[in-house]
């Protein structure tokens, strides 16, 4: 199962996340989001990073040159649209692109919209907070989802019930934040090895969600 952390804002938090298994880290580059962190601050953990493990780095309803010129300045290895985007915009990005949905507000045409090169994470709706909630997303209908095509799953993760929404769900990747966080931002070590642990019964291990997964799934390309 391939695990991304969301909203690291600090070194020590990446490193325990990577040792414990994550393939990916969520970087928030939203200003009203209290796990904001500036490029400079994200470059500084991403540059750190092993090969294998992907930057992603945050976005809500930004102008593109702004997020590929973050993406750039950060190092990123893919960008997560996490607002009111339009399939159009992706296209004018230069990582590949994964994109937020809330399936309880969203019609099917407009989830079709998003070609299968887009790997769509699964959230709940918050139209002010934009995720990091602790909210659950509808297990139900992301599970119809994701036996169409390969889902993240967000949304009010944590280690007491993600066993179980992998069982029913079935997704191609895990995300993470609030679930694992003593407060916004700063991750508690304690719950993300907990969160691992389960995730590791789950399959009998945390495959990492890498570049080249990342990559494949998303593209690849713009």
């Amino acid at each position: 199962m391939l695990v991304k952390i969301c909203g690291i804002t600090r070194p020590e938090d990446a490193e325990r996340a990577i040792r414990r298994g994550a393939g990916a880290l969520g970087f928030v580059f939203w200003p009203d989001s209290p796990r904001f962190i500036a490029p400079s601050k994200a470059w500084e953990i991403i540059r750190e990073l092993p090969p294998f493990v992907t930057a992603v780095g945050l976005f809500v309803n930004q102008p593109s040159a702004h997020i590929n010129e973050v993406a750039a300045a950060a190092g990123l290895g893919a960008i997560q649209l996490q607002g009111d985007e339009r399939p159009t915009q992706a296209d004018e990005l230069t990582r590949p692109v994964i994109k937020a949905i809330a399936l309880e507000r969203v019609t099917d045409e407009e989830v079709d919209s998003w070609p299968s090169r887009r790997l769509l994470l699964v959230d709940a709706h918050d139209p002010v907070r934009r995720g990091g909630t602790g909210r659950l997303a509808d297990w139900t209908k992301a599970a119809a989802l994701a036996a169409r095509r390969p889902i993240v799953l967000a949304g009010g993760l944590n280690a007491e019930n993600v066993e179980e929404a992998i069982g029913r769900v079935r997704p191609y990747a895990v995300d993470v934040a609030s679930g694992v966080e003593a407060s916004p931002g700063v991750k508690d070590h304690a719950k993300l090895d907990a969160f691992f642990e389960a995730v590791k019964r789950t399959h009998g291990s945390s495959e990492p969600f890498g570049a080249d997964s990342a990559s494949r799934i998303a593209g690849g390309t713009r």
